[in-house]
């Protein structure tokens, strides 16, 4: 009894493979659409979806050590850093030595910062709306609690 033939494997058929199941490629095209989507919807604001998430970050939490928001946002100390000029630029945010310990430093959001985060609320909760035609309002989040645990691994 024969058994039926298998393609023969092909770089070509492995790339494919790859590309239908990596975790990490297809979380990272989804990232970059939805991020694109919103930014989009933001431009109106002045802000891009990262801003506006980096924003809400730190307005959200009593914690405002640059080291305590790099764990929450999930950003090395240089990437967050280099966003967090940008805001500090534009006069969104302040950054600041901690009274305590010199070396330490936190950040908050300055009056135009909280002005501009609550103008763009509004256009961030209809750009969710129209993204929710798409995408599951709560499939993003479950994956990112899904991927906690590489972190907690990683550490």
């Amino acid at each position: 009894m024969s058994r039926p033939s298998q393609p023969p494997k092909t770089l070509r058929a492995d790339a494919r493979s790859l590309v239908a199941g990596c975790s990490g490629w297809n979380s990272r095209l989804a990232a970059r659409r939805i991020s694109q989507a919103l930014d989009r919807a933001l431009a109106s604001c002045g802000l891009t979806a990262a801003q506006l998430g980096l924003m809400a970050q730190i307005a959200a939490a009593a914690d405002d050590t640059l080291g305590a928001l790099a764990r929450r946002t999930g950003l090395e100390q240089s990437t967050l850093s280099r966003n967090l000029r940008t805001l500090e630029r534009d006069g969104l945010v302040e950054i600041a030595a901690v009274e305590r310990d010199q070396r330490r430093r936190a950040v908050w959001l300055t009056e135009t910062g909280a002005r501009r985060l609550e103008a763009a609320i509004p256009v961030w909760r209809g750009a969710q709306e129209a993204l929710a035609r798409h995408v599951p309002p709560d499939l993003a989040r479950r994956l990112a609690e899904a991927a906690d645990g590489l972190a907690e691994d990683a550490g």
